[in-house]
């Protein structure tokens, strides 16, 4: 593959992320499923099981590429325990733990846009 051209749109949007903090926090949490994912991790060690039964409409698959990249940002921790047949648990990592009450005043947030939305108090334009 050919080297990235340094003016090209995804070289210069690369590091615009890397040098926003805010961009560059969002891309990491960013996505349909890492924040449910996250969430559901809040209350302590899940089995791969356990976390796709708590989130509705999630493929295997796509749980498991989601998984893989929480746990490359180092926001999730896999514990794979010696055993036949082998257990994997996920777990927050510490500073995956500092987003919680980030990510529960955006849910509050988001309830309270959806309540103005529903009752005509704004117009949201879809």
């Amino acid at each position: 593959m050919g080297k990235i051209k340094e003016n090209s749109t995804n070289n210069i949007n690369k590091k615009y992320i890397q040098e926003c903090d805010l961009s560059y926090a969002v891309c990491k949490i960013g996505g349909r499923w890492k924040l449910l994912i996250l969430n559901r991790l809040k209350d302590g060690k899940l089995r791969f099981s356990q976390v796709r039964d708590r989130i509705c409409g999630i493929t295997e698959r796509m749980l498991t590429l989601q998984l893989r990249e929480l746990e490359k940002e180092g926001l999730v921790k896999r514990t794979v325990h010696a055993e036949v047949p082998p257990r994997v648990d996920y777990e927050l990592t510490n500073i995956a733990r500092e987003l919680i009450p980030i990510w529960e005043d955006l849910e509050k947030w988001g309830n309270k846009h959806r309540d103005l939305v529903q009752n005509g108090e704004i117009e949201a334009k879809v």
